[in-house]
């Protein structure tokens, strides 16, 4: 009787629950398989050497046609040198089973929470393999004499070796696919998604490469076992992941990872806003925040969850958080006196450029006080992996005293609907009226596919000090006004929120003197600046955790020219951002090509494509509620959005609008702008230039 002795959790990683493991249980496993094994091969078939010895002079055939025919004449050699013979053999026989069992007994003993899913894709490898013997049986090289082969294992008189009288009621004619292969590579991914010390990884890829030339060599298999062994394995480690591993609405998308491995200490990612409140100071207190959050955790996973890696071919999935430190997600932070706009500002600039540590659940809540004597301001930020600029909103929008059903339409439009409007209904299953069918958003999705390949190189670098450093400064507009801007000149909200930083910035840039060869080329013709716009590609009924953007580049004219002809030219510009098919290419690439990709492929490309390579700054507008808010008792006066900047592209722009309003927050580097307040003051003479009108809020 075997004891039934249990494995706690507490040789699990920090939040993850183990499971409760059974040594009892497990050996019952060992022996179901191995009785599946015995039940298939007990079943007689007629022929059955006959049609192995078939389907093995198939095999040979088809190597000889590929030329990958290599078996022959690494026996030929082999079999010259007894003393090898004789190694070769044992390694055959015992390397891989020992390598298996060390493996399997080390997780179950110091990874009980991998264990299952190892285990289960072992034991499916070995059940796939039965079954693939028994309805496609293959003699091994050394059974077919016609091919000339040198049975080493007769040859070396190896006892105990594979097919020496010791184990002769084996099957021998299991051949397709190497189950030797099968068992040396499982070892090695396993290890490499256990993220092992690399001395091992490298141990354990030189005993899969010794074990195919082993097989080879001993005449126990052609090459085309290894390579069925290969896929083998492939399918069987996906196939435990994705029914037995971590449940599928834990593990990170590939579309959120992206911000994780585009992160860097120079360029964290986090999003948020600044929301100024119609309170007293010190009327809104740090235990009543804390209540708020503690009230509404049920509905804010990513509130009481953190990033548990999973090794480095796999991405992160969500856990538990045991507890939450309170002190550090809900702080108080006093301004310096007197405090007013420009110290508020430089805190925010502060919390920017201070990554978020990923040992804790991904999100800050910081109350302001010493702002001003009847403002109240809380710096809300998230990380980008939780959520878009959209999702951060609606989790935003949980923690109000009487959360809004829905968004508004943000910053609007200046002209009838963007053709946009259903896209992201589109893109996630939403009704067929809201777009074309399956084969014009296929064709539509090669077109944006093609236009995005065939970009134009951007023009103008802004400066970049490659620091973490940030300057941060809002400014509001009243939103009907901004729309009556658009309205008249035919253009749109996004086009006066571009034309407003792409002027705005040739103004700081000319006055300041650095960076002025970027804002005005010396033959005197507008510039161009390659600005990112993310699209939603949401619907109502899209949950707030994930992102769920496109993005389109637009290149817009900078340099010194008339505010009402440049917005003419970007209005002309960015119909690529309502034509859909580049949106749609971008929304491919992020959520399907992604999927597809290694993580550690998708980083590199991630890191590649995002940044000042690809474009210079980002512009965003953001829908916000169309009611009034309310915080901890207090109303909601205005919402600054705080976006991230990207690796090499030192400007981000972000405008929510709400209620009547538009809030906008600028976040820059130093190198660019020393104080992101005069860039906001220069973004506001532009409006007001395009219609003195707007100036009025």
């Amino acid at each position: 009787m075997v004891a039934d002795v249990s494995v706690s959790s507490a040789a699990s990683r920090p939040g993850e629950e183990a499971p409760r493991l059974s040594v009892k249980r497990e050996l019952l496993i060992g022996l179901a398989v191995f009785a599946v094994y015995g039940l298939v091969e007990s079943v007689p078939v007629e022929n059955r050497r006959a049609v192995a010895d078939a389907h093995g002079l198939a095999l040979h055939a088809l190597e000889s046609d590929l030329r990958i025919a290599v078996a022959r004449p690494l026996n030929e050699w082999l079999s010259g040198h007894p003393s090898l013979c004789k190694a070769a053999n044992y390694e055959y026989a015992v390397t891989y089973v020992v390598s298996a069992a060390i493996l399997l007994v080390w997780l179950f003993r110091n990874r009980p929470e991998r264990y299952p899913v190892a285990r289960n894709s072992f034991a499916l490898i070995n059940l796939l393999a039965v079954a693939t013997f028994a309805l496609y049986p293959v003699a091994p090289p050394r059974l077919l004499p016609d091919l000339g082969f040198v049975d080493t294992v007769k040859l070396g008189h190896t006892w105990g070796s594979w097919g020496s009288p010791l184990v002769d009621n084996a099957n021998q004619l299991a051949a397709m696919p190497s189950l030797h292969v099968a068992w040396a590579l499982w070892v090695s991914v396993e290890l490499a998604r256990l993220s092992a010390r690399r001395s091992v990884q490298a141990v354990s890829l030189v005993h899969v490469l010794l074990t195919i030339v082993v097989i080879l060599a001993t005449a126990n298999h052609f090459l085309l076992d290894a390579a069925g062994a290969a896929v083998l394995v492939w399918l069987c480690v996906y196939l435990a992941e994705r029914f037995g591993g971590v449940p599928r609405e834990r593990r990170v998308r590939p579309a959120d990872a992206f911000f994780l491995a585009v992160e860097s200490r120079r360029a964290p990612q986090h999003v948020g806003g600044l929301i100024v409140l119609g309170a007293p100071d010190g009327s809104v207190t740090r235990e009543r925040l804390v209540a708020l959050v503690r009230d509404r955790l049920e509905g804010l996973p990513r509130f009481r969850q953190r990033l548990a890696p999973r090794g480095r071919w796999r991405r992160p999935a969500w856990s538990e958080q045991a507890a939450i430190d309170w002190d550090w997600h809900v702080p108080v932070r006093d301004l310096p006196a007197p405090g007013g706009r420009a110290a508020l500002d430089r805190l925010v600039a502060e919390l920017q450029s201070e990554p978020l540590p990923r040992d804790r659940p991904l999100w800050r809540l910081v109350l302001v006080r010493g702002y001003e004597p009847d403002r109240t301001a809380v710096v809300f930020l998230m990380h980008h992996v939780v959520a878009d600029g959209i999702g951060v909103i609606s989790h935003a929008l949980r923690l109000m005293d009487d959360p809004p059903d829905r968004l508004g339409a943000g910053g609007g439009r200046g002209r009838g609907p963007s053709p946009l409007a259903g896209l992201g209904a589109l893109l996630r299953g939403g009704g067929t009226r809201a777009g074309p069918g399956p084969f014009r958003r296929a064709a539509g999705t090669a077109a944006g596919l093609f236009q995005l390949a065939t970009e134009s190189r951007q023009g103008a670098r802004l400066p970049d000090a490659a620091t973490p450093e940030r300057t941060f400064g809002t400014f509001g507009l009243p939103l009907s006004a901004v729309r009556d801007v658009a309205r008249r000149r035919g253009a749109r909200v996004t086009d006066v929120m571009l034309c407003a930083v792409a002027g705005g910035l040739s103004r700081v840039c000319a006055a300041r003197g650095a960076g002025a060869d970027a804002a005005s080329p010396r033959d005197g013709a507008p510039g161009r600046l390659r600005v990112t716009v993310p699209l939603m590609m949401r619907t109502p009924d899209t949950a707030p955790e994930g992102n769920y953007t496109a993005a389109v580049m637009v290149d817009v004219p900078i340099g010194a020219m008339p505010e009402d002809e440049r917005l003419a030219l970007i209005a002309r510009r960015t119909g690529r951002l309502h034509s859909g098919t580049r949106a749609l290419a971008s929304w491919f690439v992020m959520s399907r090509v992604a999927a597809l990709v290694p993580p550690p492929l998708h980083g590199a490309f991630a890191r590649t494509v995002y940044g000042g390579r690809t474009f210079q700054a980002i512009v965003s507008n953001l829908p916000g509620p169309d009611a009034d808010l309310r915080l901890a008792g207090a109303p909601v006066l205005a919402v600054h959005p705080i976006l991230p900047t990207a690796p090499g592209a030192p400007l981000a722009v972000g405008a929510i609008g709400r209620h009547g309003r538009l809030d906008f927050g600028v976040s820059a580097e130093p190198a660019l702008v020393e104080d992101a307040a005069k860039l906001c003051g220069a973004m506001r003479d532009v409006i007001a230039e395009l219609d003195p009108a707007t100036d009025r809020g």
